[in-house]
């Protein structure tokens, strides 16, 4: 009897041990089976991406948007794995104008030429005068070995830059580099044309530079107008009272 008393506390604990070990390896099965599905793959490259967002917002190279911001830092080396770039190549080329971010110009044309897909684009010049002097892009898929398809670009001409109003901001790039200017534009042109997906949908520090310009100058004309139409309104109701007082004042000496 003595045997089996010392016995049964033995056999109570060995099946609760055996109980847990089951829900341990039950644990670590659907934690090793939600790795594998597309939330738990997307749950770790977060975490991998706040650990080298770390790394990245302690650096001291990096351009002042990054330091200390982990969350710059982060959506930084997304975009870079996207695009096959080097994470701090796209922290000095991506800029943030008038609160969007934007591509740098040259940036861009690099991303384009070492991307594999195209040949390195090639500038072309209209060799036109006065307001039809422009500049295009052209290049040729790598799979096109014959060069029989050309991919070209639109021309950007001297008349659109006018009717854009992009050379109308003081100090605009298109008074003192308009050859670089037209350069730039036509690789933006050509690349939202062929490869959009390269730029992930944001344009180049340039444009938006160009289109906060225009927006100034229509918004300054749209006041301009608002004040004469004011002011074509108040005309009319002042010029009827003046009539009464003339009257009045004839009256008064007869």
């Amino acid at each position: 009897m003595e045997q089996k008393t010392n016995n049964e506390p033995t056999l109570e604990i060995m099946p609760r041990e055996r109980e847990r070990e089951s829900l341990q390896q039950l644990q670590m099965r659907a934690d090793a089976e939600f790795q594998l599905t597309k939330v738990g793959q997307e749950l770790r490259r977060f975490e991998i991406l706040q650990r080298m967002g770390q790394l990245y917002a302690s650096a001291t190279i990096v351009p002042d948007t990054y330091k200390g911001n982990l969350a710059n830092c982060a959506i930084a080396i997304d975009m870079a794995q996207r695009m096959n770039a080097n994470p701090v190549m796209v922290m000095q080329n991506l800029y943030l104008v008038h609160g969007m971010p934007a591509w740098s110009s040259k940036f861009l044309i690099a991303t384009i030429n070492t991307c594999g897909r195209f040949t390195p684009l090639r500038y072309e010049c209209n060799g036109k005068e006065g307001d039809d002097y422009g500049w295009r892009c052209v290049a040729f898929e790598t799979a096109d070995t014959e060069r029989k398809h050309p991919l070209e670009g639109t021309w950007v001409t001297r008349s659109m830059v006018k009717a854009e109003g992009w050379n109308k901001k003081p100090g605009s790039k298109w008074l003192t580099m308009p050859e670089q200017m037209f350069r730039y534009r036509a690789a933006a042109f050509w690349q939202r044309m062929y490869a959009p997906e390269i730029s992930m949908g944001f344009s180049t520090a340039d444009e938006i530079e160009d289109i906060q310009v225009v927006d100034v100058v229509t918004e300054e004309i749209g006041a301009e107008a608002n004040k004469g139409a004011q002011i074509g309104r108040k005309a009319p109701s002042q010029a009827p009272q003046a009539q009464p007082q003339a009257a009045t004042q004839a009256a008064q000496p007869a």
